[in-house]
């Protein structure tokens, strides 16, 4: 496979006729489904709440390829619900790795793994090619030694991935995701930019966590759905990290933001760090020398696109109605 098969236009047929995108519905899962319909490839989104994020994919309803089945894919049964058959099961059904500073939950919910299991599942029933979405926090961080028992469910789901190759031979492989930013992104997606757009809007001061120092990696969203899907066409079953280069500081990014806003809201420095280790950086070397994939959007006009988005769009607050092929309404969450 090229790099060029999931370009923006892409030039080589996709090797799948039907997918099935777990939590389709939020920020990385809608633009997956987007990109799989641009490239001819029938779309099945499954999620289940809340109404929060459903315009996300409101503008995919009318595709003829696209399904929106109200779904907890952590149910028992839930693979019998998925009619199928599919021949790829992107399953980014987990906790997002939230950008940079964000505390996460001390004991990681059982969802994750057993919606693992039941996306496998799904795989292995219909001879699928399955990709886990794993967060950036499951392997060790830059001092060295493990992550806290608190990303266990990752481990574990990442665990039963391999399992499933090793034992029934299922064609499965896991992606390591590094914060991603663009369009349709919410707080739950990643506070940093949201919330600094949020507060320089409305007066600030626009909040920054310690000195400012920090270098997050950051990766614009499309060149990581294009990270994604180039290693969803291989059968690459070792973990594969995705996710940009740390360029700029926090405070370069804030005060990136403060200009594409207009604002003239001054920075506060926290002076605490919310979280005392340093933040994960993708090791990218494999996706490229492998895959080809390098991420092509720059971080000042990935900052444009995305702040223009989060200006523009109507206030999140209150449901909307997602139209489903089944019919009736349903409701989505974000990834």
């Amino acid at each position: 496979m090229t790099s060029a098969m999931f370009s923006m236009a892409p030039v080589v047929p996709p090797p799948w006729e039907k997918a099935v995108v777990t939590s389709g519905a939020g920020f990385l899962g809608s633009h997956l489904c987007e990109r799989l319909l641009d490239a001819g490839v029938d779309v099945d989104c499954v999620d289940d709440v809340p109404a929060a994020s459903a315009h996300n994919v409101e503008h995919l309803a009318g595709h003829p390829g696209f399904r929106y089945l109200e779904r907890d894919i952590a149910r028992p049964g839930c693979r019998d619900t998925l009619p199928g058959p599919y021949d790829l099961v992107l399953h980014p059904a987990c906790a997002a790795p939230r950008a940079v500073f964000a505390p996460r939950p001390a004991d990681p919910p059982d969802a994750d793994t057993l919606g693992t299991r039941n996306a496998l599942a799904v795989a292995d029933r219909d001879g699928a090619r399955f990709l886990l979405a794993s967060t950036c926090r499951t392997g060790t961080h830059p001092g060295g030694g493990a992550r806290p028992a608190r990303d266990g469910a990752q481990r574990f789901s990442e665990a039963l991935t391999t399992a499933f190759v090793s034992a029934k031979e299922t064609d499965a492989g896991i992606v390591r995701l590094f914060p991603a930013y663009g369009p349709r992104m919410g707080p739950e997606d990643g506070p940093l930019i949201p919330d600094l757009v949020r507060q320089a809007l409305s007066g600030g001061p626009v909040t920054v966590p310690g000195d400012g120092g920090r270098r997050p990696s950051l990766c614009y969203v499309d060149d990581t759905v294009e990270g994604v899907l180039l290693v969803a066409a291989s059968r690459s079953v070792r973990p594969v990290d995705i996710g940009g280069e740390p360029t700029a500081t926090v405070e370069e990014i804030a005060r990136r933001v403060l200009d594409l806003t207009g604002s003239d809201a001054r920075l506060e420095f926290t002076g605490v760090e919310d979280d005392g280790a340093e933040p994960p950086r993708a090791q990218t070397g494999f996706a490229h020398e492998i895959f080809g994939w390098t991420p092509k959007v720059s971080l000042g006009e990935g900052l444009k696109r995305t702040v223009a988005d989060l200006i523009d769009r109507p206030a999140r607050s209150g449901p909307r109605n997602v139209p489903s092929a089944e019919g009736g309404v349903h409701r989505a969450c974000s990834w």
